[in-house]
């Protein structure tokens, strides 16, 4: 068996190798932009009003006018006006393009308005004031954008101004999700007093939804041959293989034996940690990659939390920025491996508190719903003092 640290290391040499693909921008959210984006105007476009009131000369204001006439008004979304006298205004809109032959914005707040005459009750003005002007942001032909960035709503909105309907980013991988046992059913049968529903599976497919990526699920029986066959055809459509069951040492326990007949080389077996020790992990010469996880729920997740989940981000080149969480209290675990404590988080003074949750072992899937995520607990310590501060994987959003 390999270390935690070791295992991580190795997964990382071994990442998929994403292709460019073109989608549209409303299914956009959430990819890894593979190309670079440039202005096709300036931003914004024009010269901006920021407020609601009117548009005048500064000139005429400096010359000590006070009082304006109204000679129309520009809304947002008209051709652009021009006023035509400079002791006069132009009543303007928020986010219409300013007048011509005018340099300030005055809001309807520094105004008294009587009919078509309008006076300034504002005693400082200053020219070019609420004005949003043409290229302050950008430039036409600056890059905005650049390729490696997971796109947000905020990158969305920059997409749509400049006219991107379809962007190129990096493609995702095609997972197929397989769990093993006779003793698991679909969630729509009634189990039998010695069976269970399939949970991992779904838990996986929406964990793998969750970072965008849509996966297919599986079930084979404990037979050799039937999950030789089914994982021989499975295979040749995806790019990843996420098993969960089946690796331990049990007397149907094929997993190990029929990646190995698929020709997929064995990276590792057995890291030294709770809950996941059983994991098996390895690669075939054509990039098709394993991840054979324990069947235990805890297990599961945390595997798929810990070492998929990493490897996915990295692979497309988005780095995961480590969290860290203090223990609340002092936690006793005396054997010499990396423990995954189930932690709850709370904010205590602007520091990341971390609240060890009770459970029933890796099996126990409903405690997965008492906490927040894991502290990773260091292998070389047996007694993890209150204050320290450890490594936090976190699966849940407050």
């Amino acid at each position: 068996m390999i270390t935690v640290e070791e295992a991580s290391g190795i997964i990382n040499k071994n990442l998929y190798s994403p292709k460019v693909e073109e989608v549209g921008l409303s299914e956009v959210l959430g990819r890894v932009l593979a190309e670079d984006i440039y202005a096709d105007r300036d931003f914004p476009p024009f010269n901006r009003v920021m407020m609601d009131g009117i548009a005048i000369q500064f000139a005429a204001w400096a010359k000590g006018l006070r009082t304006f006439e109204k000679e129309g008004i520009q809304l947002a979304g008209e051709v652009q006006k021009t006023l035509d006298k400079s002791g006069n205004c132009l009543e303007v809109m928020t986010g219409a393009i300013l007048p011509v032959n005018t340099d300030v914005v005055i809001p309807y707040e520094e105004l008294d308005v009587d009919g078509n005459t309008v006076k300034v009750t504002s005693d400082i003005i200053k020219q070019n004031q609420n004005i949003h002007s043409q290229g302050a942001d950008v430039n036409i032909d600056e890059k905005i954008l650049s390729k490696g960035c997971m796109i947000s709503t905020a990158e969305i909105g920059v997409l749509a101004t400049v006219g991107k309907s379809f962007i190129k980013v990096l493609s995702l991988p095609k997972v197929a999700i397989i769990s093993t046992g006779d003793e698991l059913v679909s969630v729509e049968e009634k189990p039998l007093a010695y069976q269970i529903r399939q949970s991992n599976s779904h838990v996986l497919k929406a964990a793998l939804k969750e970072s965008g990526v849509e996966a297919h699920i599986h079930h084979i029986l404990d037979d050799r041959d039937s999950l030789l066959t089914k994982l021989r055809a499975i295979v040749k459509e995806v790019d990843v293989l996420i098993l969960s069951g089946g690796v331990s040492k049990g007397k149907k326990d094929y997993v190990p034996e029929v990646l190995n007949q698929l020709e997929f080389q064995k990276q590792f077996h057995g890291v030294i940690q709770r809950p996941g020790k059983p994991f098996w992990f390895g690669v075939r010469k054509d990039n098709k990659t394993v991840f054979a996880l324990p069947g235990n729920p805890v297990s599961t997740y945390l595997c798929y939390q810990k070492y998929v989940k990493k490897w996915l981000f990295s692979s497309l080149g988005v780095d995961l920025k480590p969290e860290y969480a203090f223990l609340s209290e002092d936690f006793n675990f005396k054997k010499e491996l990396t423990y995954f404590l189930q932690v709850k988080i709370y904010n205590e003074l602007g520091k990341l508190m971390a609240q060890p949750v009770a459970g029933q072992g890796s099996g126990d899937l409903a405690n997965l719903i008492s906490a927040d995520g894991f502290l990773q607990l260091p292998a070389d310590k047996s007694l993890y003092k209150a204050g320290d501060v450890f490594p936090f994987i976190r699966y849940r959003r407050s």
